[in-house]
C-alpha cells in the first residue's frame, strides 16, 4: 500500500530540514525525500548564519536530520521523479528507487544547480579560492588579489561588490565586449579602482594547489589569488511545471510565482529556498522553509476542523 503523509518535503536541504523540523514539532506525519545534492556541499564552511558561522554544511545538514529525527520525521535517500494531484487536490509522488508516497500537502526545495562558465580549472577550485558571493567568503579572502570572471554585463556589478573586500580588483571581460558597458559602468569601475582586461580567460594558474593567477588566450598571465565568477542558475522546478505551477522569467531563471509564505500558484504546494529564487542563502532557507511550514500546518489544522463541522451538520 502506498504510504500516506501529512506532508512530504522534496529536498532535503537547509530550507526543506527546517521545514521538517516545524513540521515534525507540529506532530504532523511528515516524509522527507532527498536526493543527497545539496547546492553548497563545494563549500568548506558556511558563512552569515547566527550561532552557526564558519560551520562545514555537511555538519549543519548532519545536525538537521538528527533532530528532525528526533520528532519522528522520515528522511528517505531517494529522488523524487514525478509529482501528481489527484482529484482530492492530493499528491502522488513517485520515487527513482520505485513506488510512490501519497501527501495531503508538499513542500519543495529541490533548490538549484550552478552551472559553472567552461573556464579549465574553475570547475576544479569552485568552493575554495574559486568562489561567486561575497558575503558567503568575501571576509575569508579579504584583502587578496580578486579577478572577476564576466560572463554577461551584469558582471560589473559583482566586481563593484567584492571591491569592498579587495581594493586589488581586476575585471576580466572574457566574452563580453566592451561596448557592452555602459558609460555608469565605467565610471563606477573607475570610481572603485577595478582595473578592466578586454581580453578572453583560458585558464587558470595554479602552484601548490593553489590559485596565483589567471591566462589570458595571447599568453599573458596576471597574477590572482582569488576568482570570482558568476554561475549560471539552473533552478530545479521540473516537479513544481508538472503540476502546473507558475513560474516567473528573471535574469538568473524561471522560479515559481509564490506569495509571502512561499505558497506556489498550485493549491497546497509550497516551494522555499533556492527553489524559490535564485539569492536564498542558507538562513534565509530556514527562514523560508520555518515559514512554509507553520503556515501549512494551520491550513490542515482549519481544513480539518471544517470538515469535522461539515460531517457534524449532515
Amino acid at each position: 500500500m502506498t504510504e500516506t503523509y501529512d506532508v512530504v518535503v522534496i529536498g532535503g536541504g537547509t530550507a526543506g530540514l527546517s521545514a521538517a523540523l516545524v513540521l515534525g514539532r507540529a506532530r504532523r506525519r511528515t516524509l522527507v525525500v532527498d536526493a543527497g545534492e545539496p547546492r553548497n556541499a563545494p563549500a568548506v564552511h558556511m558563512q552569515g548564519y547566527l550561532s552557526r558561522d564558519g560551520m562545514p554544511p555537511a555538519e549543519f545538514l548532519a545536525e538537521g536530520r538528527r533532530e528532525i529525527e528526533g520528532y519522528g520525521v522520515e528522511l528517505l535517500r531517494d529522488r523524487a521523479v514525478d509529482v501528481a494531484r489527484d482529484s482530492a487536490g492530493e499528491f502522488d509522488v513517485t520515487l527513482a528507487a520505485g513506488g510512490t508516497v501519497h501527501a495531503r500537502r508538499l513542500v519543495v526545495t529541490t533548490g538549484l544547480a550552478d552551472e559553472l562558465p567552461p573556464v579549465p580549472g574553475v570547475a576544479e577550485r569552485f568552493g575554495r579560492d574559486v568562489i561567486h558571493c561575497p558575503y558567503c567568503h568575501g571576509w575569508e579572502v579579504r584583502d587578496q588579489a580578486f579577478g572577476v570572471l564576466a560572463s554577461t554585463p551584469l558582471s560589473v556589478h559583482q566586481a563593484l561588490m567584492v571591491s569592498q573586500w579587495s581594493k586589488d580588483v581586476t575585471l576580466f571581460l572574457h566574452t563580453v565586449g566592451e561596448a557592452e558597458l555602459s558609460g555608469e559602468d565605467l565610471r563606477r569601475l573607475a570610481a572603485a579602482g577595478v582595473v578592466v582586461v578586454p581580453s578572453e580567460v583560458a585558464g587558470l594558474v595554479v602552484h601548490g594547489d593553489r590559485l596565483t593567477g589567471v591566462r589570458l588566450v595571447d599568453g599573458t598571465t596576471h597574477d590572482r589569488s582569488v576568482l570570482f565568477v558568476a554561475p549560471r542558475a539552473v533552478p530545479r522546478t521540473g516537479l513544481l511545471e508538472r503540476l502546473g505551477a507558475e513560474l516567473l522569467e528573471t535574469p538568473f531563471g524561471a522560479y515559481p510565482v509564490v506569495d509571502a509564505t512561499g505558497l506556489t500558484t498550485v493549491p497546497g504546494v509550497w516551494a522555499a529556498g533556492n527553489a524559490m529564487g535564485f539569492a536564498e542563502q542558507v538562513v534565509n532557507a530556514a527562514s523560508g522553509g520555518y515559514r512554509a511550514a507553520a503556515t501549512l500546518n494551520g491550513e490542515l489544522l482549519f481544513a480539518d476542523l471544517d470538515a469535522a463541522v461539515a460531517r457534524e451538520q449532515h
